[in-house]
């Protein structure tokens, strides 16, 4: 049987990439895919990738082995190491020979020979401007990349990227979507419980939703919670505000309008 060629592998790493881009994509999943994928088709022995969380610190989501994981946790915790700066410039870093790297990164080069790692190509996850990561691919070895080696690289993590950001658009627009008929449902709801007030309490509809509100306040419920209890008689708002008895028995009229109509009958 013949061994499939190099060429016919990188396209068949894009081809699986971009199969993960569907609606029960993982963006873990999809990051131990595409470390796989590379080690398997790139010169390097393991990986790592790193994601920056919603507070903008970078976090370790994916890698090939404790070791990589080590040495990724290493340069996170130390905010030093050439997947940090890769990270802060957006631009690619290789070190190809780790025991004379930089001397600010200390604690990754201890950590990187102690795993017998001898040299790193960093390649950011970027897109349009905006970073969000790094894929870090670590070598036995001491060497760089070549350039096709390189160019794979930038071009599975920018697949990658797109999904990530896919993925992230996607749950946004959903989270909009999910407020946005929470926000409809609760208008209804509370429309319905300041027909039922009115209707009890003899009030017209503005003066129903100020005692929902008042009441919501006085308690510590949303309105909607208040709302509910109404619609469903498990609140009675009329029994617990001594406004709106007086309110009822005026037929709606305010109390100040209930008092001089008395003065004037008498």
């Amino acid at each position: 049987m013949t061994k499939p060629s190099r060429e016919s592998r990188i396209n068949a790493a894009f081809v699986e990439i971009a199969d993960t881009l569907v609606e029960d994509f993982g963006v873990v999943d999809m990051s131990e895919n595409l470390l796989q994928k590379c080690t398997q088709i790139l010169d390097v022995d393991e990986g790592g990738i790193m994601l920056v969380d919603a507070s903008g610190t970078l976090q370790v989501v994916a890698s090939t082995s404790e070791n990589a994981d080590f040495v990724e946790l290493m340069q996170v915790n130390a905010g030093a190491g050439p997947c940090i700066t890769c990270f802060r410039t957006a631009t690619a870093v290789a070190v190809t020979d780790v025991e004379k790297s930089d001397g600010d990164w200390s604690d990754f080069r201890a950590a990187a020979l102690s795993r017998n790692f001898r040299s790193v190509h960093s390649t950011p996850m970027r897109l349009r401007g905006e970073t969000l990561g790094t894929m870090n691919l670590f070598s036995t070895r001491i060497g760089m990349l070549s350039a096709q080696d390189a160019e794979v690289a930038q071009a599975l993590a920018d697949v990658a990227t797109v999904g990530i950001l896919h993925e992230r658009n996607l749950r946004e627009a959903n989270i909009v979507t999910e407020q946005l008929q929470h926000a409809l449902d609760s208008r209804i709801v509370i429309e319905q419980a300041k027909g039922v007030l009115s209707h009890t309490a003899s009030i017209d509809m503005d003066d129903a939703f100020a005692s929902l509100r008042g009441y919501a306040r006085s308690h510590n419920l949303s309105v909607r919670v208040v709302a509910e209890g109404v619609t469903a008689r498990t609140i009675d708002i009329v029994a617990d505000d001594a406004t709106l008895v007086g309110k009822k028995k005026g037929r709606g009229l305010r109390p100040d309008r209930v008092h001089r109509e008395d003065q004037s009958s008498g």
